[in-house]
């Protein structure tokens, strides 16, 4: 009786959209990384560092992640992130058609995420700084959520800073996963995506928070304005808001671009032909084949 009411719940709500399938998992994933990751700033920031820091929030965010892959990587690949999912198209890994899908869920994920951090940390909120909302000075609360800028950034600088971290973050996972290279060990990619999450955020952390991720970023951002931030969440740090949304996209061109040019294609053998469905190991249309994982960072 149990087997059957089983079946009878599967056959009534399991989904056959494949693409529908791998929208939820990227919503839960980047859910999963904004609410347990932010939530990680937010003890450090309300504790007044009692209860954290930055190592615990780099170990934190990048643990999140490592979560947030495992937990959607099997469906979607897990890539949590705009930028990845846009690498993942321009080396034909993802198919163009489903690249705003992912994004979309991607977004609206980050967004509950933020909501789910202000909820349950709302009182701590309120004592911290009086009830005040602030995004600037002493008591400021909006970089909880969204990164800002330290004063001495330029908007150049920053750019270039958005760059480069995520170059690194998709020269990584694209080693990480390239079959033809060393690898990681089948089921252990998403802590070495984390490691490296740890890496990046030991090393260009320092100007902006290392985002990497425009929903990690925007999403938290427009949250903050709805919530009660207001319009300087966008016009602080000579309106930074689209620094980390434009730099880690063309970051990720430059990442898989690098990778590709200067070692994946000059491996002298290939495990599949080009055109073996089981080589395009980006491409997640058969929740029946085997899927690696794809990760990603905050």
């Amino acid at each position: 009786m149990t087997k059957k009411r089983e079946r009878s719940l599967k056959e009534k709500f399991a989904l056959e959209n494949s693409l529908l399938k791998e929208a939820l998992a990227e919503f839960l994933g980047t859910f999963i990384m904004i609410t347990l990751g932010c939530g990680c700033i937010a003890q450090s920031v309300l504790s007044r560092g009692a209860m954290g820091g930055a190592p615990v929030i780099s170990l934190g965010f990048a643990m999140a992640v490592t979560i947030a892959i495992y937990v959607a990587g099997g469906v979607s690949g897990g890539h949590i992130n705009p930028a990845v999912s846009f690498a993942m198209c321009l080396t034909g890994r993802l198919k163009w058609v489903k690249l705003p899908v992912y994004v979309l869920a991607q977004y609206i994920g980050a967004f509950l995420g933020a909501a789910a951090v202000f909820g349950v940390n709302y009182d701590a909120l309120m004592e911290y700084n009086g009830g005040e909302l602030t995004v600037t000075g002493p008591n400021a609360t909006a970089h909880i959520f969204a990164t800002y800028p330290e004063g001495y950034l330029s908007l150049t600088n920053g750019l270039l800073d958005q760059v480069m971290s995520t170059a690194f973050l998709l020269l990584g996972i694209f080693a990480i996963f390239d079959a033809d290279n060393l690898r990681v060990p089948k089921g252990l990619e998403p802590i070495a995506v984390g490691l490296l999450i740890v890496l990046l955020a030991s090393s260009l952390a320092m100007n902006s928070g290392c985002a990497m991720n425009p929903a990690r970023d925007l999403a938290p951002r427009v949250f903050t304005y709805i919530a009660g931030w207001g319009s300087e969440v966008f016009t602080a740090g000579n309106n930074w808001w689209w620094i980390p949304v434009v730099g880690p996209m063309v970051g990720a061109a430059f990442g898989v671009g690098i990778y590709i040019l200067l070692i994946e294609i000059h491996h002298t053998t290939r495990r599949l032909p080009q055109n073996d469905t089981a080589h395009n190991k980006y491409e997640l249309s058969n929740v029946d084949e085997e899927k690696p994982f794809q990760g990603d960072y905050p």
